[in-house]
């Protein structure tokens, strides 16, 4: 990987990248989706596929055209390529879905903005449902939080790969301001202890989870 690559996705064909863009909480405005389609048509990339994470993959990218390409793409093309929060999910939320109990969309975005470009030991997928629904995948993230008539459940070490684990219900029933010192304080002990490539659902296996109180305040 070069400076030129880097944080794009080397493709099968060993020839050609994929690019990930930045889409907090899963919200595209139409300005964004026109550029991207703009984006798509002038450096004739073959194919853009949406995530699980609610992000925009660009995918037959040539080497040559990477950095024009993150550069066409503006705001929406600093997608995390360090160690760090790769992105925060999002249902609709109250504001939108009828089932909906919390406002995820505004928590996403603020958790979103708070953790852009802050580097931690391995990499972070947020999840946050506006519901028990769980439709932000909230149970198998890394930070999970679902929102209840009660107030935000948060969850801990969820991981949705090869061998999956639902995350570690910390505390329930916060105010958004609790969740949100919660997320601080339970990301702050992370950074601090886990290895390098540690991901949080590694880290428990290995530190064990009797710290997670502690950072609940309970």
């Amino acid at each position: 990987m070069t400076d030129t690559t880097y944080g794009a996705k080397l493709q099968r064909d060993g020839r050609t990248y994929a690019i990930q863009t930045r889409i907090p909480a899963g919200v595209v405005t139409p300005e964004d989706l026109e550029t991207i389609a703009r984006v798509a048509k002038e450096f004739h990339i073959p194919l853009i596929k949406i995530t699980s994470g609610q992000r925009f993959l660009l995918v037959g990218v040539q080497e040559q055209d990477i950095a024009d390409v993150r550069r066409e793409l503006g705001s929406i093309g600093s997608a995390s390529i360090t160690p760090g929060v790769r992105y925060v999910q999002s249902c609709p939320g109250i504001a939108y879905c009828k089932n909906g109990t919390q406002d995820s969309l505004s928590l996403a975005r603020e958790i979103s903005d708070e953790y852009a470009g802050k580097e931690f030991p391995a990499k972070i997928k947020i999840g946050v449902s506006g519901c028990p629904r769980c439709c932000g995948e909230s149970r198998v993230r890394d930070i999970g939080i679902m929102g209840t008539a009660k107030g935000w459940t948060l969850f801990f070490g969820g991981h949705s790969g090869f061998n999956t684990r639902q995350g570690e219900q910390v505390a329930t029933s916060l105010t958004s301001d609790e969740i949100l010192d919660l997320v601080r304080n339970l990301l702050a002990y992370y950074k601090t202890h886990a290895q390098p490539k540690e991901r949080t659902s590694r880290f428990l296996e290995r530190a064990g989870t009797g710290w997670l109180a502690e950072g609940a305040g309970k």
